[in-house]
């Protein structure tokens, strides 16, 4: 006999434990990629230090990416992989144009000119341009009058701002690792001093020119899962471009064939981590993420990449973090939370997380077990 009352809004343990898992995961994914990223800027940049080509990086990092990715693919999305069309395929090739080749060379190209630190902090206004372009696609709403609305409009202007700071801005030198460096005086340090400013500022640009890639690489991808919700396969098809596509970038822009060369070395480490984790690993679980909480959702844990990578550089690389940076990077940061919170309030307003409590409920309707005493009709 089914009692009401008190057992209306009862949800089993398994159902509770299931739930639970379901909210947690998109958080736990996103905390895992952006660690990964954070470890690959510091190894990138070491093997870039090593005389490693950007372009070469990016073509084994894909290459070594479709390898993995693809044998699960081929098995796990056989039978329910959609058929492969001319304007599906376009868009793939325009993906693994736009992150594998044009965004990976430019940032790791920036990065050489600025630092691994740096880079990563500028990335953070990834998150700021992905909501703009999420409102002209209509991908995301606003509505000035609501608070949640305002909020994300505010943050993604305190993301700019903080982006703003860091690229016009560099200040002095603040030591997270304390380290004694050698100071040349005379013209040949005040040429140099001018000559690693220009460098800067052009490594500024380019890893600016990356997060515009990377906001459209996030916006492209949540419109090609939904004509090709094959997570796997999309991912091993963006790869594989990208591999091709980079290829012929690489033999355009480098000559000398001995910079495919590479041993057991930094290198090596880089390719095969880069690949697994970076490319094959993070690009399914970002399209899982996208497809189930939207490209502005994803791309607000950007931040976490950047303290890794903050701590490693100063480590690994004994790199030096700049006022301007550490300023521009609290904008963004607050900023960011801002666009979350906005993203969350949205979220719970618009019915999906009772919607998710519904769902479990019926879900797990099995393995409920209530036990009424008299006419209480109590659930334990």
């Amino acid at each position: 006999m089914k009692s009401s009352g008190d057992c209306s809004n009862y949800i089993a343990p398994p159902g509770r434990l299931r739930l639970g898992l379901k909210i947690v995961k998109p958080y736990l994914a996103m905390v895992t990629v952006q660690i990964g990223y954070g470890g690959l800027f510091v190894i990138a940049m070491l093997s870039m230090k090593h005389g490693m080509s950007n372009f070469v990086l990016s073509v084994y990092r894909n290459a070594v990416a479709t390898l993995v990715i693809a044998p699960f693919a081929l098995v796990l999305e056989r039978k329910g992989r959609p058929k492969m069309t001319l304007p599906i395929f376009l868009r793939v090739a325009v993906l693994g144009f736009i992150e594998p080749v044009l965004d990976q060379n430019l940032y790791y190209g920036g990065m050489k000119y600025t630092s691994a630190t740096f880079a990563s902090a500028i990335n953070n206004s990834v998150p700021a341009i992905t909501f703009i372009m999420a409102i002209i696609f209509r991908l995301e709403t606003v509505n000035m009058k609501k608070v949640p609305s305002l909020a994300k409009v505010i943050g993604t202007v305190v993301t700019l701002a903080g982006a703003m700071v860091m690229t016009l801005y560099k200040g002095p030198i603040v030591d997270i690792i304390r380290s004694r460096g050698i100071v040349h005086h005379g013209g040949d340090a005040a040429a140099s001093s001018k000559s690693a400013d220009h460098r800067w500022v052009i490594g500024t640009l380019m890893i600016l020119i990356t997060t515009l890639g990377w906001a459209s690489f996030f916006i492209l991808q949540s419109f090609t899962l939904e004509k090709y919700p094959a997570k796997l396969s999309l991912t091993a098809l963006i790869c594989l471009t990208g591999t091709v596509e980079g290829a012929v970038a690489t033999f355009i822009f480098e000559r000398d064939v001995s910079v495919w060369r590479i041993g057991l070395d930094s290198k090596l480490l880089t390719v095969v981590y880069a690949g697994v984790v970076c490319s094959g690993i993070a690009y399914y679980l970002q399209g899982v993420v996208i497809r189930e909480r939207g490209p502005v959702f994803m791309s607000a844990f950007y931040p976490l990449s950047m303290i890794t990578t903050a701590v490693l550089g100063a480590i690994v690389l004994a790199e030096k973090v700049h006022l301007g940076s550490i300023i521009g990077a609290i904008f963004i940061v607050i900023g960011l939370y801002m666009v979350v919170w906005g993203k969350s309030k949205d979220r719970v307003k618009s019915g999906d997380l009772p919607s998710t409590v519904e769902d479990e409920k019926s879900a797990s309707s099995v393995h409920e077990l209530p036990i009424t005493g008299g006419k209480s009709g109590r659930c334990f």
